[in-house]
This record gives C-alpha cells, sequence and structure tokens, in this order.
C-alpha cells in the first residue's frame, strides 16, 4: 500500500512561488520519515531541513514538487479564490503522484470539504481509478511524518527559488512575506524607481495592491 502526503510552502507570501509538494512511500516503510525525526518545516532550520530534504528523497519512492509562479496565481485569482487555487494545486501534485492513501494539510477552514473536493476532482478526472483514500487535516504536518516531508521538501525547493530570485536581481528583498519590513521596503523603493512592480510579486496581495493604488 502507497501513502502519499502533501504540504505548500509559500501560500502567503507577497513575492516568490509557492511550490506544493507530494512524498510517497510504502506504509510498512513509512516509519523511516518518524525516524529522520521529520517536522513541520516552518520548526526547522533551513541548514536542518536541507539535510532532512536529502535523506527524505533517498527513502521515497518519489517525490514531487509543483510551483505556482507569481503571475499565475494573479491570473488565477481573477477567476477564483485562493482556496479553488489550493485545491488544484494539490489535486495537480495527486495526479502525479497517486497512492492509495493520501493525507494532505487542509488548505481550507473546513478540512473535510478540503479533501473531498480533492477526491471528487480526482474521480471527475479519472472515473476508472481505484478510489484513494484522502485524509484531510489542519496540521497535519505535526500528525502525520508524510506530510511533515513532503512539507519540508516543499519548503526547501521554495527556499532554493528565492536565492535564486535574489542573485538573479543583485538584491537581498528580505523572507517575501508581507511582514517582513525588509520586504515592504524592497517593494516601495522599487515602485518608487520604475513605477511599477516586478514580476516576481503577486499584484493581487494587499500589500502589493497598496503601494500600485498610491
Amino acid at each position: 500500500m502507497k501513502i502519499v502526503g502533501i504540504d505548500e510552502a509559500g501560500k502567503g507570501p507577497v513575492i516568490g512561488p509557492m511550490c506544493i509538494g507530494g512524498v510517497r512511500i510504502d506504509k510498512s516503510k513509512s516509519n523511516a520519515f518518524k525516524n529522520l525525526g521529520v517536522a513541520d518545516s516552518k520548526k526547522l532550520t533551513p541548514k536542518r531541513r536541507e539535510h532532512l530534504a536529502a535523506q527524505i528523497r533517498k527513502y521515497a519512492d518519489d517525490y514531487f514538487v509543483f510551483e505556482v509562479s507569481p503571475g499565475q496565481i494573479d491570473e488565477l485569482r481573477k477567476l477564483m479564490s485562493m482556496n479553488d487555487i489550493m485545491v488544484l494545486g494539490f489535486g495537480n501534485v495527486i495526479e502525479n503522484l497517486p497512492g492509495d492513501e493520501i493525507y494532505v494539510d487542509a488548505a481550507d477552514v473546513k478540512e473535510e470539504r478540503f479533501g473531498k473536493r480533492l477526491l471528487e476532482n480526482y474521480m471527475k478526472a479519472h472515473p476508472d481509478a481505484t478510489v484513494p483514500k484522502i485524509v484531510s487535516k489542519h496540521g497535519a504536518d505535526d500528525l502525520f511524518p508524510v506530510v511533515s516531508a513532503a512539507s519540508i521538501v516543499a519548503k526547501v525547493r521554495r527556499d532554493e527559488l528565492i536565492e535564486e530570485i535574489k542573485k538573479d536581481m543583485g538584491v537581498d528583498f528580505g523572507s517575501g512575506y508581507p511582514s517582513d519590513p525588509k520586504t515592504k521596503k524592497f517593494l516601495q523603493k522599487w515602485y518608487d524607481e520604475h513605477g511599477s512592480l516586478p514580476e516576481i510579486v503577486r499584484h493581487s496581495w494587499k500589500t502589493a495592491q497598496n503601494i500600485l493604488e498610491k
């Protein structure tokens, strides 16, 4: 029996992509992740995450990271809510990593609704497939080691992409989160100098809108 864990990194930032990670492993071997000491990626140092990600890739049967660019997020938000985008993104990972049991970190206030929507979308696209069991929980990255593993793989990939952007632009804009003073300062300075915001920014975010509306 194959189990899959899915979690996202970068849902909230105003800068950079969102990464949704998936990890698949045989249920009989899933203790390997627990033994590695995986945890919610937000509670680990970057160095620890990178070390664990390498170990996870070694033990997993397969893994996959779906990347959604700021531009794609902005375009999709014209048509749907962020929750709908999460359903599509998580669904993409299920498409690439089908399993018998799928554990997801619920990206909806109603955790059961999120799981139900994922299952409905998957079965609509694959009417002849075996119906997987989807377990959708808030804080799944703390409850299930396979989701913790997915959380780490997603976070490490997003961090890599953010570092690449900083290197390409030759500027340190901080974490990319709206609450980061360094990020806000970068956005304002860029707008003052260029009269617009760069493509790495989610223009549909309130933080960006406030600057553009000024």
